[in-house]
Parts: structure tokens; C-alpha cells; sequence
């Protein structure tokens, strides 16, 4: 199902609730059925800061062709935490779940916004303008700090999910206060979300940053999806570089800047990533496991994985069984 919507500052949540026949309670909007389960909520706080929940999976594929219009001198970066809610049903089917990280880019970027069949969208996206975020964080001297708040060029960063994002969202899901209070609540917690975000990305290598022009960061996740879809292939940089038309050095500068790990050190933490959820969701076997993402040796394999994850993959698979 695609879907074509304009945003012109004010969010898509109701125009996607339109589409797909949703239904509005307050500020609640529950999807059908017949399209999934779960639900979408939010708040607005002004012009300065808005947050949207997302926590529901859908039954199609729906692709949203999303054009942003702002207006003149609206300047709004985009927070999009993925990846760091429970599943809100318990499906007789099991769903996929999808990738936990954190995307910041400007909203003014025009972006097709792709939602799979059976999967999971447990997610916090906060649209904040560069006024309050440099109200909030512009004493940070820190090179990707200054992109965000400051430069005019595109750009995008994407950094994981910690811990601390992840106790914060769980207390957004069952938010513990009157709903007198709950808007109060929800705007301490999106602060929150966007303090461990800076946090993260504030301990990157302190490097001049460089403005990517639109196809740079088509390329750059180009890269990043075949990167995905060959865990068991290791990366092969020039090869890479020619596809993406781009020399070497701009690559892996670009990929750095953007995930914050060169090429091949995020490959091999996705590759890890994989095997965790192998283990974990498929119950498949180490070996199984070892061979499919391309381990010739398992010993080399186990250590690499106990490296990532601090456990063995037997024990990891025996802990999680449980």
C-alpha cells in the first residue's frame, strides 16, 4: 500500500490514520484490525517540540512518499528512536522486530518512509526546533553537536540504542502519573531521550565533519544495506566505493561520520546482531549460526561473538532460552 502525504510542519500521524481507516480516541490513534494492531500517540508542545509513539505492527507493507513543506526559517531536526519498545501484541504468528537505532537528520529532508508486512514498529520520534535544542545543548563543543545545531547542509548520524533510552521509553509506555500532569511528564521524557542521544554521539572520535549532498547519503545507506544483506561476505571497501561512486577515502570518512564505525566495524557488529537474534528467535544452533553469517572457523566465531556481547553463544543462547 503506498501512500502519499505532505507535511507541512505539523507531523503525518493523522493523515496516515486517515489512509489506513484508523481510529481516533483522544490522542490515541488505533490501528484497525484488519491492518495490524497497537497504536500511535504523541504530543505537541508548541512549534518547538513534538514527539510521536509509535507501538503497533501491520499485517501489508505500507510505503509513505512523505514531502516536507516547512515554513520560512523553520528549522526542525528529527529524532527518530527505533527499535526500543516490548511488542504490543502477542501475535499467534511471530512478528520481526525492527532495528534498534537512533536517526537524526533535518526534517526539511523529503524521505520515503518504508513499513513491512509482520513487523514490529516500537518507536519515539521527536521533532524538535534549533532554537530549543540550542537552548538545551549549546554549550556541547563537539563537532557533530555543531552539524546538528548549527549547520545548514543535509546530513544524518544514526547511533544505537542505550540502556538508559531504553528505561526511559518503558516508562513512557506506562507512564505513572495523572493525565493532569502526563503532557508535563512527556516533555521531561523526550528531553531526557535527547540528552542520552547527545550523550552517544558526543564520545565519537571529535573530527571535523563534512556536508553530504543528498546522493551522498542515498550511497552512504546503499552501502549500509548491502552491508545487511551480505553478513556473510566481508565488505570489500574498493568495491564498495565504486558502486557508490565515490574514491575510498570519501567512503569511509562519510560511513564513520554518519554511524560512528567504519565499514568493517559495523559490519561485524550487525553480523553479531544477527547472530544474537538467530540464537535468540530462530533457536538456531551455534554452528548453524557460525556457518550461515560465513564463520569457516566457530572458535574464531565464538570469540568474536563473546567480544560483542560478553557471553559465549552457547551460554547467550542457553541464558535467553530460559
Amino acid at each position: 500500500m503506498k501512500i502519499s502525504i505532505t507535511d507541512t510542519g505539523s507531523g503525518i500521524t493523522r493523515e496516515f490514520a486517515r489512509a489506513i481507516g484508523a481510529t481516533v480516541k483522544g490522542r490515541f490513534i488505533y490501528i484497525p484490525e484488519s491492518k495490524g494492531g497497537g497504536y500511535i500517540t504523541g504530543f505537541s508542545w508548541g512549534a518547538d517540540l513534538r514527539m510521536m509513539i509509535r507501538n503497533y505492527h501491520l499485517k501489508e507493507a505500507i510505503f509513505i512518499e512523505r514531502t516536507n513543506e516547512l515554513a520560512e526559517g523553520q528549522e526542525d531536526i528529527v529524532f527518530l528512536l527505533s527499535g526500543i519498545f516490548p511488542s504490543p501484541v502477542q501475535p499467534e504468528n511471530q512478528l520481526s522486530t525492527e532495528q534498534a537505532h537512533v536517526l537524526i537528520c533535518k526534517h526539511a529532508v523529503s524521505s520515503i518512509i518504508a513499513m513491512p508486512s509482520n513487523t514490529i514498529f516500537g518507536s519515539v520520534t521527536i521533532a524538535v526546533s534549533r532554537q530549543y535544542l540550542r537552548l538545551l545543548f549549546g554549550k556541547i563543543h563537539h563537532p557533530v553537536a555543531e552539524s546538528i545545531l548549527e549547520t545548514r547542509d543535509n546530513f544524518v548520524f544514526e547511533a544505537g540504542i542505550s540502556p538508559e533510552m531504553i528505561k526511559t521509553a518503558s516508562e513512557m509506555l506506562h507512564q505513572p502519573i495523572p493525565e493532569s500532569l502526563e503532557s508535563h511528564f512527556y516533555k521531561l521524557k523526550c528531553e531526557e531521550l535527547l540528552c542520552y542521544t547527545f550523550a552517544l554521539l558526543i564520545q565519537r572520535e571529535a573530527v571535523p565533519t563534512s556536508a553530504m549532498h543528498i546522493d551522498d547519503i542515498k550511497a552512504i545507506y546503499a552501502i549500509k544495506l548491502r552491508l545487511q544483506s551480505h553478513l556473510n561476505e566481508p565488505p570489500n571497501i574498493a568495491a564498495l566505493a565504486k558502486e557508490a561512486h565515490m574514491s575510498e577515502p570519501k567512503l569511509r570518512k562519510l560511513f564513520k561520520q554518519t554511524f560512528g564505525k567504519g565499514v568493517f566495524e559495523y559490519y561485524q557488529t550487525a553480523r553479531m546482531q544477527e547472530a544474537a537474534k538467530l540464537l535468540k528467535e530462530k533457536r538456531m544452533t551455534v554452528s548453524e549460526v557460525g556457518y550461515q553469517l560465513g564463520f569457516i572457523n566457530l572458535s574464531h566465531f565464538s570469540r568474536v561473538f563473546e567480544q560483542h556481547t560478553g557471553l559465549k553463544p552457547k551460554r547467550y543462547s542457553v541464558n535467553e532460552v530460559r
